[in-house]
């Protein structure tokens, strides 16, 4: 099936990158020092401080962590859909343009054309009083010329590139006459109308049963292999993350706290907040019931001094509290050339890894 690739906004190159130039090493995203705060009335409360990290395309980068860590502000951040109250710095780099540095109407033409998003709730994502047909027509028409006829084929086209069965009965249907998984199935091809080159998923599964979420990790897997996209992947389930993702970067309080391969976050995590994160799952054959994390997320707006993450650790020692730690490398990981960092003064010499098979 040929994917349409829509008008581009003429402040960008004209073809979007592919995976050739994943091959070369090139990031077709690159977030640099990314800063998102809020004003409130006790200050500036900090969602995303300082997060840095590179994305290629044809890869799926998983973050991981609790409610309130800044994940879904990241991914707001990187779309342009923030409040004008925001104050944003850093450099948000898609195929060589700072889209922090761009201007609204700017923002306004690559969204959607170049970078899409999946949002959490289906339901909400879509209006309830309009066909799945008037919906995704009017979305093409928005990023293309044409003609009302040429977008109802391209819908049908996309209700069949994520698998929906019987296309045509369901582009009639309204939002609330299909089940939660076609409803994000529906969502899903309306951010690739434009065939993105990233494609940002806020929690995408967190609403549906585990078999309904299989199969659209399934549908994430094979999309991002046929159309070479890059892929930011939002989560607080440590097994979707590990089932889709190439990357997984762990936030905690805005910040990323451990960043490195899958085997690497789920066999040797290195920061005491991604333990804890894995030890609050339930494996398979396991007997003994999970231990949560003590504690709760700090207020974004009065972080405690040093190490954010030190009122809820278990080895915290005084040292934890005096300066935030840097994110440093730990290990390579050799024939890959990533390297596993981690944001903890006793990364090497207190935490040993967990030698998972």
């Amino acid at each position: 099936m040929a994917v349409f690739a829509g008008r581009r906004p003429r402040t960008l190159p004209a073809e979007a990158p592919t995976l050739e130039a994943a091959e070369r090493d090139t990031p077709l995203l690159q977030v640099r020092d990314l800063v998102t705060q809020f004003p409130t009335r006790n200050g500036w409360l900090t969602a995303v401080n300082e997060v840095s990290y590179d994305l290629h395309a044809g890869k799926v980068l998983g973050i991981l962590g609790e409610s309130g860590s800044g994940k879904s502000a990241m991914l707001r951040t990187i779309l342009g859909l923030q409040p004008r109250s925001a104050r944003i710095s850093g450099e948000v780099v898609l195929n060589g343009r700072d889209l922090i540095s761009m201007s609204a109407r700017e923002r306004s033409e690559i969204r959607g054309s170049w970078v899409s998003m999946v949002f959490q709730d289906p339901m909400t994502a879509l209006d309830p009083v309009f066909t799945v047909e008037q919906q995704l027509v009017e979305t093409i028409r928005r990023h293309s010329e044409m003609s009302r006829s040429e977008a109802v084929e391209r819908a049908l086209e996309l209700l069949t590139l994520v698998q929906i069965p019987s296309p045509e009965t369901r582009l009639k249907a309204y939002p609330f006459e299909l089940s939660g998984g076609m409803r994000q199935r529906v969502v899903i091809a309306m951010a690739l109308v434009s065939n993105p080159s990233l494609l940002l998923a806020d929690e995408p599964t967190t609403a549906l049963d585990v078999t309904v979420q299989a199969r659209v990790l399934d549908l994430f897997r094979d999309l991002k292999d046929r159309l070479g996209m890059g892929v930011i992947f939002v989560t607080h389930d440590l097994s979707v993350a590990a089932e889709i993702a190439d990357e997984i970067a762990v936030m905690y309080a805005g910040r990323i706290v451990e960043k490195g391969t899958v085997a690497e976050i789920v066999r040797s995590p290195r920061h005491p907040y991604t333990r804890g994160l894995i030890e609050a799952n339930v494996r398979p054959g396991q007997s003994e019931r999970p231990e949560a994390i003590k504690g709760s997320p700090p207020n974004l707006a009065a972080l405690p001094p040093g190490c954010s993450f030190a009122p809820r650790c278990p080895v915290a020692e005084e040292r934890c509290w005096e300066r935030i730690p840097d994110l440093t490398a730990t290990a390579s990981t050799g024939a890959t050339g990533s390297t596993h960092l981690v944001r903890c003064v006793q990364a090497s010499s207190v935490l040993e890894p967990d030698r998972r098979n």
